[in-house]
Formats: C-alpha cells, structure tokens, sequence
C-alpha cells in the first residue's frame, strides 16, 4: 500500500518519537508521495526520512495528523478493534466496572490509543462521540466493533458543535446501532441512581469523570448548608445530600438538566433536602453575597472555560472570579470544591487562580485533595493533554 509521507521540520521531531499522538501543521515541512486525502493512513518521518509513527491525516484540522501506531503496521478494521478490545479489558478486567446497571467511560480517545474516539457505556447502551473526522469515517467499523464487545442493545452519536467545525466533520446525532430510548434511563454509579438522557444530554449523556472526585467531596458534606453551582443533572448534589447534608441548592442555566436533577434527588430518596433553581453562576454568587447568604461548602463545576489556547488567559480571569464569588460567601471552616475541565489551562495555572481569588478575598484557603478524572479515564503519559480535569477540594476559613 502507498502512502503518503509526511516529513517533519528539522528538530521538529522529539515529541512524535516519544509518542505525542498529535502532529499539528507547524511541525511539518513538506508532504510527499500520493496526494494525501483526509482519512487515508500517512507515514511520519524526521527530516532525514527515518520513519517514526503511522497515522491517520486531515488538511481540514490544525491536527494534521493523529498518530496510532509506531510501528509499520496497516490501520484497519482489526488494528482499532484490538485498540477497542483493550480498552474494554481496562474498564471490565482490571478497574471491575462491570455492574450491568452502572455507567463507564468505556474509551477515551488518546488515553486508550484512539484519538479521536469516546464511547460512554450507560447501562445496556453506548454514547459514542467522534473528534476526528478519520474515525468518524470509519464508524461503521468501529461500531460493529464495540457491540461485538460489549453486546450493546443500542448505540448512539452524539456530536460537539465545536469539534465538528476544528475537525470539517458533518456529523448529526442519532442512532447507530440498535435501538436507543426516547427517555432518560437510570443507571446505579457509586451507589447512587441517576437518570441519563442519551438523546438531549451535555457531552455524551452525563459527567462521568466527576464519579470519584463526587464521593471524596460528599465526605465533607454532612450536616452542612450546600451550594452545588453548574449543577446539571444534580451528580455532586445528590451525592452531598445522600451523605448528609443539611441542604443542598444546585443552580444550573439549563432548564432541562434541573428536572433530571430534581428526579435525581427524588430516585434517591432525598428530594426534601434538595432545591434545584435556574440561574447563572456569576450572577447567582454575587446575589448570595449581597445578601449576607453563607454555605458551608460551594461546588463549582462549570464548563470549559477555554478551548484554544488563545482562550487561556480569559479562562483564568473568569475561574479567578468564580473562585473569589464562592469564597465570599462560605462560612468559617467551611470547605470549597472548585473544578476545572479546561484541558488547555494546567493545574499550576489553575490553582494559581484560587490563590489570587483567596488573597482578594482575604480568605485562608488549605488545598487538602488534589484530584482529577475517574480512573476510566485514564491519562497517557505521552499525552499530558490527555490530563484535563482538576478538582481541588479546600478549606476555607
């Protein structure tokens, strides 16, 4: 098979010999042999024509190229469904997320060697969300792929408005495979019950990577006043409320998630001890402050605030304002939970911005956990952007 060879910039080519999956414009020099067309497989070489990785290209991304495989090896059908049946083996094998009723990420792209690819496992169902445009086209693939694995009674898209445009993709959500409910279903996740919806849903139907960083805060919770702010479908306040607290408030913008959080808080059977009400973050904070409202702890959890680089900066500012509204407003000895999902923006950066939001507020703020991502999704050592969630949870006094 002729491929085509893409030739890297001299010096340029550290990062891919080490394994960074991502070849982006600026470090190529040239293209040679057969035109490459979006989605056909490339060959990437240094400067001097030493091969280096083989991968998969698109002219329509600033990712030229994704990386799979350091080896001279085809990238068919097989290859991704082995990469699929590994990752499998990850979640069922060894992590033991294996409880038909519960809910796992069950591929996350380039920590499981599939850039590219993310496929949620909600009960009997799967949530699949394409980054790339050569692995959308090959959906079919890899779809039939993940159901011989997994069984799957239904399998379906769902898209990122954003990511179709960085990546050219023409992709609509809907059914792939199977049969997918119309209406949320409930799924069991660290011992609680939540409802989904797969078709309407943020992202692929839930936030499953929060899972852990929801036990470890609930921890702190009990007989405590809570505020849950970005709450969509209630994950950090049921599980607050189940471990005790006095009263949890969730805000969120979306009308839609606070119905499925107000189910949420009545499946668990602690709807009396939760109120759930629309408004924006920001305003609803400086609303609280102004009148002389205290919380025993502050959640926040709001969206990604950066996603390029050039966004960096703003995301800062904005997470500093965040931080420094919460903490306004968090009695003495009180505990905050302040996350973070933008991949662009580090952890040093990130807790930075608590630190200034503390000194402002002339607050003692002590960092007792540092946390990240559920264990399903797992960081590739060489993809450090593969690590993109920090959540640190703090005293305040």
């Amino acid at each position: 098979m002729s491929r085509a060879r893409i030739v890297l910039a001299p010096g340029r080519e550290a990062p891919f010999v080490g394994g960074h999956p991502w070849v982006f414009s600026g470090a190529i020099a040239r293209i040679e042999g057969p035109a490459a067309e979006d989605g056909a497989e490339v060959d990437v070489v240094a400067a001097d024509g030493a091969f280096i990785a083989r991968g998969l290209f698109n002219s329509r991304s600033q990712i030229r190229a994704r990386l799979y495989a350091w080896e001279e090896t085809d990238l068919d059908d097989q290859f991704f469904a082995t990469r699929i049946a590994d990752a499998i083996h990850l979640r069922t094998d060894i992590l033991r997320l294996t409880d038909p009723r519960g809910a796992c990420r069950l591929v996350f792209s380039e920590g499981d060697g599939l850039s590219g690819l993310i496929v949620d496992r909600y009960g009997a169902y799967l949530s699949v969300q394409f980054t790339s445009l050569a692995l959308a086209a090959r959906r079919e693939a890899l779809v039939e792929a993940l159901v011989a694995r997994t069984g799957a009674e239904g399998v379906i898209l769902r898209t990122e408005k954003g990511i179709l445009e960085e990546e050219g993709l023409e992709l609509r959500d809907g059914p792939l495979a199977g049969t997918v409910p119309e209406e949320p279903i409930e799924v069991f996740d660290a011992g609680l019950r939540f409802g989904v919806d797969l078709r309407t849903g943020h992202k692929t139907g839930s936030y499953l990577d929060q899972r852990e960083n929801r036990v470890h805060a609930a921890a702190y919770a009990r007989y405590r006043t809570i505020a849950d702010v970005c709450s969509y479908t209630g994950g950090f306040s049921v599980a607050t409320a189940c471990a005790g607290a006095a009263h949890v408030t969730g805000v969120d913008s979306s009308e839609s998630a606070l119905a499925l959080a107000t189910a949420n808080a009545e499946r668990n059977q602690v709807a009396e001890r939760c109120t759930f009400e629309r408004g924006d973050a920001f305003k609803w904070l400086e609303a609280q402050a102004d009148a002389g409202h205290r919380f025993g702890m502050v959640v926040l959890d709001p969206p990604r605030f950066a996603r390029t680089r050039k966004g960096v900066p703003q995301a800062l500012r904005a997470y500093e304002r965040l931080n420094r509204l919460a903490l306004s407003v968090i009695e003495d000895d009180g505990f905050l939970v302040t996350c973070s999902c933008s991949g662009r923006v580090s952890a040093e950066d990130f807790a930075g911005t608590l630190g200034r939001a503390a000194g402002a507020e002339r607050r003692s703020v002590q960092i007792l956990e540092r946390r990240g991502q559920a264990s399903d999704h797992p960081v590739r050592a060489t993809c450090p952007e593969s690590d993109y969630l920090k959540c640190l949870i703090c005293r305040v006094s």
